[in-house]
C-alpha cells in the first residue's frame, strides 16, 4: 500500500530496526517499489550487506559518545568499537552515512569529540539536538537532562563546529529544542507518518494523540485521518500545552486515540 499509494521515501526506525526477522524483507519490498529507504540503527548488530542493491538514502548510526566509559555509561552493554565498525562498513560499502548524538548528562561534554569522530568516518550529517523527553530518556529524566549552562556550552561547540566543518559535514541542530520544533509544525506539518509496530500511526512523537490504524485502514485512509488530526483542536490544544509545558512529554506513549475526527478543509 505504500508502494502503491507513490510514498517517496521511508525511515526504518526502532527501537533497534535490524533485530526484526522481516527487515530485510520489508526494506526489499519497499525498495523494489521505489521507496527510498533511511535505516537508523544502533550499529551494534549492523551488517550493510543486508541492504545490497537497495535504494538507501542514507545510513543513520547513533554515536552516543567519543570513549568507551561515555558511550558504555549512556548504551548500557554497548560498545563503541562496533558502532565505529558500523560506521565504517557503511562508508566503506558506499551507503551515505548520518550520525546522531543524543546529549545527556552523562556526555555532552564529549559532543566535539564525537562531532570530530564523525567527521573522520566519513558522515555527511551529524544530528543532535535538545534531549527529547521520551521513552528511556522520560523514564531517567532526572538523571540525564543537561543543565542550562551545559546546553549553552552545547550550542556554542556547535556553531563553531558548523563554521570549521561548512563543505564536509552537515551539522543539524535546528529547531534545537521540542517547542521550538512544535512551533515550527503548528504552521507546517511534517508530511511523515509515524506508523507504530501495532500498525497504530501517531500525529507526533512527542504527543500521546493516534489518528489511525493500519489493523482496520489501509493506507491512504490512515494518511487522510493524519492530516484531519492536525486540523484538530485537540491536537491543537497539545501542541500549546506542549510549548508551554514540555514535560508533559514524558506522557507521549500513553496512547489517546482522536475519534470523531471530522472532515474539515486541509491544506495538502
Amino acid at each position: 500500500e505504500i508502494v502503491a499509494a507513490g510514498v517517496p521515501y521511508a525511515m526504518i526506525v526502532g527501537g533497534e530496526p535490524t533485530l526484526a526477522p522481516h527487515f530485510a524483507e520489508g526494506c526489499k519490498t519497499l525498495s523494489d517499489g521505489g521507496v527510498l529507504l533511511k535505516v537508523e540503527t544502533n550499529g551494534q548488530n549492523f551488517d550493510p550487506a543486508t541492504l545490497k542493491g537497495l535504494g538507501i538514502r542514507s545510513v543513520q548510526i547513533s554515536l552516543d559518545g567519543a570513549s568507551q566509559a561515555v558511550y558504555g555509561r549512556q548504551r548500557v552493554n554497548g560498545l563503541l568499537d562496533k558502532a565505529v565498525a558500523a560506521c565504517r562498513s557503511t562508508v566503506a560499502a558506499g551507503l551515505p552515512l548520518e550520525i546522531t548524538f543524543a546529549p545527556t548528562r552523562l556526555n555532552i561534554f564529549e559532543a566535539e569529540a564525537v562531532i570530530d569522530l564523525a567527521a573522520n568516518l566519513g558522515a555527511f550529517r551529524f544530528n543532535t539536538g535538545q534531549l527529547m523527553r521520551l521513552g528511556t530518556a522520560a523514564k531517567l529524566w532526572d538523571k540525564l537532562e543537561p543543565t542550562k549552562a551545559e546546553y549553552a556550552a552545547f550550542l556554542r561547540v556547535l556553531e563553531r563546529k558548523e563554521r570549521e566543518l561548512a563543505g564536509r559535514v552537515e551539522l543539524c541542530y535546528k529547531p534545537f529544542s521540542l517547542h521550538e520544533e512544535m512551533a515550527q509544525r503548528a504552521i507546517s506539518p511534517s508530511g511523515t507518518l509515524l506508523i507504530l509496530p501495532d500498525g497504530r500511526v501517531k500525529v507526533a512523537a512527542p504527543l500521546a494523540f493516534t489518528c489511525a490504524d493500519l489493523k482496520s485502514q489501509n493506507f491512504l485512509e490512515a494518511w487522510a485521518s493524519y492530516k484531519l488530526a492536525w486540523a484538530d483542536p485537540r491536537v491543537r490544544s497539545g501542541l500549546e500545552r506542549l510549548a508551554a509545558e514540555p514535560s508533559v512529554s514524558a506522557q507521549a506513549n500513553s496512547w489517546i486515540a482522536l475519534d470523531n475526527l471530522n472532515a474539515m478543509p486541509v491544506v495538502v
